[in-house]
């Protein structure tokens, strides 16, 4: 009898183990869950993307939590109607077509629950997968003089296709000449700022008539900054309610410059952005980071200017972060010392500069 009650007892005593078990298990997978972020999809269709302008106006199509992932999917320029194929003259045509915006196809608005204007919204940019094939052309310098870097030595358009090779992440760009595909997107945005000076749709003086896509701005928008691949984040100053989140004019390869007026232009299957308020941070101009840097952005009409904005970002932003305290001589000279200012693209009508400074330099307090 002894032997029984013993044998209940550990029964009795596994049990419970078990139930404690199974209950915290439960616990943590809830936890799990609530921790998780949720994850949407929003597809390029004739409803959900815009041609060359960003409407504050454009009911969203798509609301998520600020930490929520989403894929989207991207178009080619003028709603998809550049296509293998797509002629000189048809590009030129489309490119009339839509007077005083943009040739891009951008995808959204997406409103984010908890966005106010004041806020910054991170952009975690997570996995970009291209659709097949790209392009890359220049309108004729004949009729086109001032858009592209040398126009004027260039009267006739040239326009070039390119399958990809997504496996290994190349195209050829002709037999004995390949080029290693680095995708990112040209145009990433929240709402308009509405105080952009550029021109709204039909000539409007109404601050909230849809702004185009050609310029970039205190709101990202066509910022060519081919340093926003996997892996990246943009911080962005939020103008509007709910952040609106924008993007297209996808890119899979381009140069510092972008200087014949395109990259290879792409669209993609899929672009994963992890949405992110964050109500802790204030900015005036877009900031981004890699692994190993720190990207301080200067957008203006005059290259020189750009230059100067870019550089007074940087120095405010050394001058600025936490981890060795520096006044803003000390933070002006780094900049001259290791901070690398690019030119980000000169096509745009507002140029762009970007300063890279490295990480690396920040070690550890002895």
């Amino acid at each position: 009898m002894l032997n029984m009650n013993k044998l209940m007892v550990a029964v009795v005593a596994a049990l419970l183990l078990f139930a404690t078990l199974g209950i915290e298990g439960l616990q943590a997978a809830d936890s799990k869950q609530q921790t998780e972020p949720k994850r949407h999809k929003l597809p390029a269709t004739l409803e959900t993307t815009q041609w060359g302008w960003l409407d504050p106006n454009e009911p969203p199509k798509l609301t998520v939590n600020s930490g929520d992932i989403v894929s989207i999917e991207t178009m080619m320029h003028s709603h998809n109607k550049i296509q293998p194929g797509t002629t000189m003259d048809e590009i030129i045509a489309l490119r009339k077509a839509n007077p005083g915006g943009g040739p891009h196809s951008v995808t959204g608005p997406i409103f984010v629950n908890g966005a106010e204007p004041g806020d910054v919204m991170e952009i975690r940019i997570l996995r970009i997968t291209p659709k097949p094939f790209g392009v890359n052309f220049n309108l004729p310098g004949k009729e086109f003089p001032t858009i592209g870097a040398l126009a004027p030595e260039f009267p006739e358009g040239y326009v070039k296709y390119f399958s990809f090779d997504w496996k290994n992440r190349q195209t050829e760009f002709k037999p004995g000449i390949m080029i290693d595909l680095k995708p990112f997107p040209g145009t990433l945005a929240v709402g308009i700022d509405p105080n952009d000076p550029a021109p709204r749709k039909g000539g409007t003086k109404d601050a909230m008539a849809p702004v185009s896509t050609l310029r970039p701005w205190k709101n990202g928008s066509n910022m060519d900054l081919n340093e926003l691949q996997e892996g990246s984040t943009i911080y962005i100053p939020i103008f509007l309610k709910g952040g609106l989140v924008w993007t297209g004019d996808s890119h899979c390869r381009q140069g510092n410059g972008e200087v014949n007026l395109t990259a290879i232009e792409c669209a993609y299957r899929e672009i994963a952005l992890q949405l992110i308020v964050r109500k802790d941070m204030k900015l005036e101009w877009p900031r981004a980071e890699t692994k190993t840097h720190w990207i301080l952005m200067g957008f203006d009409e005059d290259l020189n200017k750009a230059m100067v904005n870019a550089v007074r970002e940087t120095v405010d932003f050394l001058a600025s972060q936490k981890m060795v305290p520096l006044d803003r001589y000390e933070a002006y000279s780094i900049t001259s010392m290791v901070a690398d200012c690019r030119v980000t693209q000169v096509v745009d009508i507002r140029k762009g500069v970007h300063c890279m400074v490295p990480k690396s330099i920040f070690t550890k307090k002895k």
